[in-house]
């Protein structure tokens, strides 16, 4: 099972700590999903070395339009393991799940983004995994909480009917913020989810990161389509 987090500096510790962390709690790896516009620097080899855990460079693309996202979408998806869309809002959500280069669509209902049947079933389409983000949950009290909650239920509604991809995530920023699987799935239990569901989440990291990492072979042409090497023939 992985875990994606923000590290410094768009988070509070090192991808080192968070390894370290992750490692102690159980993950098999983690996915460096800092936002574009703060980079974390750090040898994902090294640190998987000294800890035993998978470090997935990724990225999470935050920008105000479709149209800049655009852009930054072509600039990473050639140097990034994982590339995911902060999402939120109406239009980034569906910008995010009509576009079959981006792998995870961000906390869609962050902001209330409407996140709806149509948008569902373009993520099925295009294979984009939308994302379970239980942070609001985690570190938020009161009628906050009771309204994530609430928009959460309504996401595993659509997930559940369309078969949507998705992935889970507590969103740490800090390694005080990871919490183990098991703690995961007692989150996940309260919006109505089954602890092979949450599990099948939080391995889904991995098996993009899998699938991704062979897709970035100079052996791969396009789904279904490989180079063949004279050794192999």
């Amino acid at each position: 099972m992985y875990e994606g987090v923000h590290a410094w500096p768009d988070g509070e510790s090192t991808v080192a700590r968070m390894a370290l962390t992750a490692s102690e709690y159980g993950f098999d790896g983690i996915v460096a999903r800092n936002h574009g516009e703060d980079p974390a620097s750090y040898d994902p080899e090294t640190i998987a070395e000294k800890y035993g855990i998978d470090v997935v460079p990724g990225v999470e693309i935050r920008a105000s339009d479709p149209s800049r996202a655009s852009g930054f979408l072509g600039t990473h998806r050639t140097d990034k393991t994982i590339v995911a869309i902060h999402g939120g809002s109406p239009e980034m959500n569906r910008f995010a799940v009509e576009q079959a280069a981006v792998d995870v669509l961000a906390h869609p209902m962050a902001e209330d983004g409407g996140f709806n049947h149509v948008l569902a079933r373009e993520a099925v389409e295009n294979a984009v995994h939308i994302e379970f983000n239980f942070a609001a949950v985690l570190r938020s009290t009161g009628g906050e909480r009771v309204k994530q909650l609430r928009n959460l239920r309504k996401l595993r509604e659509l997930v559940r009917t369309y078969d949507v991809p998705y992935v889970v995530s507590a969103d740490p920023r800090t390694h005080l913020q990871l919490r183990a699987p098991r703690d995961i799935a007692a989150v996940g239990s309260t919006i109505g989810f089954e602890a092979d569901e949450i599990e099948a989440g939080l391995r889904a990291w991995g098996e993009l990161a899998e699938r991704n990492r062979a897709r970035q072979s100079h052996s791969f042409v396009e789904p279904g389509v490989w180079v063949q090497s004279d050794d192999e023939e």
